[in-house]
């Protein structure tokens, strides 16, 4: 792990740092690196939310190309499904040797939808958490931990200046963690799949269906499936899986211990086995290029229906009470 100590933000300092994309990681890489005494210009759409937000907060805006042409450092913060027509379009032209092109997440290299040109540096700084949680406790003189990736060093220096971007946003306070782009897409993608997003959302939708399918009230479905779920996260992340089994009651944790592996069996450790290997074979990558290639009718499709969902109305109603 890198600290404060091991980081030269005079690197950062003396370069032109271009953010492309100004949503919420985008924003708060800005701000943070600004007041950590950085030279920050946007790019962004003209007529768009993230160029008029960017504006008011006093930043200098123009168009991606623009700003990657002004740059030296551009620090591609943009969707994944984006990054191959706009670093071939816009970025990409603008690039010239001693140019650093940084990525927040290692997809579009690692899969190939960006091959950039010879003699530029090629890195990734990820905060492992999202953009307002980052600019947060930056402001409370804190931070969240990063991790740093370098893909391509043609100056010799792209690790060093990767660690002083990611020390400028604060990270450096926690803790950057040297990686390579295939393991910090490799493991990001397989988390949201299999843990954070999709197995979590699999396991409290199966819970809830569960205990309607057998008589119980929906409502107190919802409590003990997807309620009190933050409640035992906000434990586990604060002090660990040890530290929130001391917490809860001696019966919660019986059933813990005796029930969780019921529930994650075999089968469902095959099951992950094979997430992580559509991830690394590059099956995943390819299944969701082609969908958004045809503009994600698939995942828009899935989002609608999402909202129609039970759990979601029972949920609607409990929140909207629990809010007044």
């Amino acid at each position: 792990m890198y600290r404060d100590g091991d980081v030269d933000l005079e690197l950062i300092r003396a370069r032109r740092i271009g953010i492309i994309g100004y949503g919420a990681q985008g924003r708060a890489h800005a701000l943070n690196l600004r007041d950590s005494g950085c030279q920050v210009h946007v790019g962004a759409r003209p007529d768009g939310a993230g160029a008029r937000r960017a504006a008011e907060d006093g930043f200098d805006v123009d168009t991606v190309a623009n700003a990657a042409a002004w740059s030296d450092l551009i620090s591609v913060l943009l969707p994944d499904q984006v990054h191959r027509q706009i670093v071939a379009e816009e970025i990409g032209p603008q690039l010239a040797t001693g140019d650093l092109l940084l990525f927040a997440h290692g997809f579009s290299v690692h899969f190939g939808q960006v091959v950039p040109p010879d003699g530029v540096d090629v890195a990734l700084v990820a905060p492992v958490g999202p953009g307002t949680t980052l600019r947060r406790l930056y402001v409370e003189d804190s931070g969240i931990p990063a991790v740093l990736a370098v893909h391509t060093d043609a100056s010799g220096r792209a690790f060093d200046v990767g660690l002083a971007y990611a020390g400028a946003l604060g990270c450096a306070r926690v803790g950057i963690l040297p990686t390579t782009f295939a393991e910090e897409t490799e493991t990001d993608l397989f988390g949201e799949q299999a843990v954070i997003c999709g197995g979590v959302s699999a396991l409290i939708r199966a819970g809830f269906d569960t205990l309607v399918a057998n008589g119980y009230q929906p409502e107190l479905a919802y409590f003990e499936c997807l309620h009190q779920m933050k409640l035992i996260v906000d434990l586990i992340h604060e002090g660990g899986l040890a530290y929130m089994h001391s917490l809860i009651s001696d019966t919660a944790a019986f059933g813990d211990f005796s029930s969780g592996p019921r529930v994650m069996d075999d089968h469902a450790r095959a099951a992950m086995q094979g997430v992580l290997d559509d991830i690394r074979n590059g099956s995943f990558a390819r299944a969701w290029i082609e969908e958004a290639e045809l503009g994600a009718p698939n995942l828009r499709r899935a989002r609608e229906a999402e909202h129609g969902e039970f759990i979601e109305t029972v949920g609607s109603k409990l929140r909207s009470m629990m809010r007044r």
